[in-house]
C-alpha cells in the first residue's frame, strides 16, 4: 500500500492486520517443515532446504495472488500521479481501485463511501429479514438481533469514519433510524429523534465520537497497543497554569483538512480537549464509558449536564 499523504489513523490500525499475515505464514510454513531424522541428518537437510524453496515458491505465489496496491491521497495528487506498477516474484501488480482490509473497503481518496454503501446494503438485507419475524419475537428478542445484526455492523472500526462527508453520515442514520423504527413500530411520518431519545441509542455521529475517545482514554491509560498512545502527547504548558493539570492533550498542526485533521493524533487531542473535567479524570474503564455516553446524550439530545435529577 502506497499512501500519498501522511496519516497515522490508517497507518498504525492497520498494522496488526500485516503482523498476524506474518504470523500466520510462518506458523504455516513450520507447520510443514518435518524434523530429519538423526540417522539420516544429511539426506533431512537437502530434502528440507528442497521442500523449503518449493514452499517459498508456492507461498509466494498464494499471496502474489492476493496482494492490492492501493495508491491513497487527494484527488489532485492522485490526477498528477502516472502509472504505477510493482513487481513481486516475476508478478505485477497494478494499483487496485479499492482495497479490503479486515472487513473495512478503502479507497483512494479515504473518502470511506464505497465501505458506507456496503453497510447500508448488508444492514438493510438483514432488516428485512429481520422484520419477516419480527411479530413471532419478543420485544427483547427483537431488540438483540438488531443490534447482532445491525449496531454491530455500524460500530465496527467506526473510529476510521472520523471526518468523513454530512452525506455519508446521513444515510448511515437513516439505517439506524429504520431499525428503531421497525424496534418500535413508528411510522415513517413520524419523528424520530424521540424514539432514538427513549431507546437511549447515540446517534451515528455520536457512536463514532464515542470510539474515537475510548481508544484516547485506553491510549493514556496503557490499556491499547504502544503505538496509539505514541501519538498521544500530553499537554505541558512552560509555566504553572491550571489547565497543566485538566489532563490536556497537544494538537499537533496538520497542512490538509482531508487527512491531517482526520488523523487519530490530531482528532483524538481535540475531542478529548472538549470534554469536561469530570470524564477526563474517570478512575475505571467503565466509569469513563459511562460518563462519556451520558455527555454525548445531552450533546445529541440537548439535555444538560450533568444530568440533573
Amino acid at each position: 500500500m502506497v499512501n500519498c499523504e501522511e496519516d497515522e489513523t490508517l497507518q498504525h490500525l492497520l498494522m496488526d492486520c500485516y503482523r498476524a499475515e506474518e504470523v500466520w505464514s510462518h506458523r504455516s510454513l513450520r507447520k510443514k517443515k518435518k524434523e530429519p531424522a538423526p540417522s539420516r541428518a544429511r539426506t533431512g537437510s537437502r530434502r528440507s532446504l528442497k521442500r523449503a524453496g518449493s514452499l517459498r515458491g508456492k507461498y509466494s505465489t498464494r499471496f502474489s495472488d492476493k496482494t492490492e496496491l492501493l495508491i491513497i491521497g487527494t484527488r489532485s495528487t492522485l490526477n498528477k500521479t502516472g502509472p504505477i506498477s510493482l513487481t513481486i516474484e516475476n508478478s505485477t501488480i497494478t494499483p487496485s481501485p479499492l482495497a479490503r482490509n479486515l472487513g473495512v473497503i478503502l479507497d483512494p481518496t479515504l473518502s470511506f463511501d464505497p465501505h458506507v454503501s456496503s453497510i447500508i446494503k448488508i444492514s438493510y438485507f438483514h432488516l428485512r429479514r429481520i422484520a419477516k419475524i419480527k411479530h413471532y419475537l419478543p420485544p427483547r428478542a427483537a431488540e438483540s438481533l438488531i443490534h447482532a445484526f445491525i449496531t454491530s455492523r455500524l460500530d465496527y472500526c467506526n473510529a476510521l469514519l472520523t471526518g468523513i462527508s454530512s452525506h455519508s453520515l446521513h444515510r448511515l442514520q437513516m439505517v439506524q433510524n429504520s431499525a428503531a423504527r421497525l424496534l418500535t413500530h413508528t411510522r415513517t411520518r413520524e419523528h424520530i429523534t424521540p424514539v432514538l431519545r427513549s431507546l437511549h441509542w447515540l446517534p451515528i455521529k455520536q457512536r463514532i465520537i464515542f470510539k474515537t475517545l475510548l481508544l484516547t482514554y485506553k491510549a493514556l491509560h496503557h490499556l491499547a497497543p504502544p503505538y496509539l498512545s505514541d501519538l498521544l502527547i500530553p499537554y505541558n504548558p512552560p509555566r504553572a497554569l491550571r489547565s497543566s493539570s485538566t489532563l490536556s492533550l497537544t494538537v499537533p498542526p496538520s497542512r490538509l483538512k482531508t487527512f491531517g485533521n482526520r488523523a487519530f493524533s490530531r482528532s483524538a487531542p481535540r475531542l478529548w480537549n472538549s470534554l469536561p473535567q469530570s470524564v477526563r479524570h474517570s478512575p475505571t474503564l467503565s466509569t469513563f464509558k459511562t460518563q462519556l455516553k451520558t455527555y454525548l446524550f445531552s450533546q445529541a439530545f440537548n439535555l444538560p449536564y450533568p444530568p440533573t435529577h
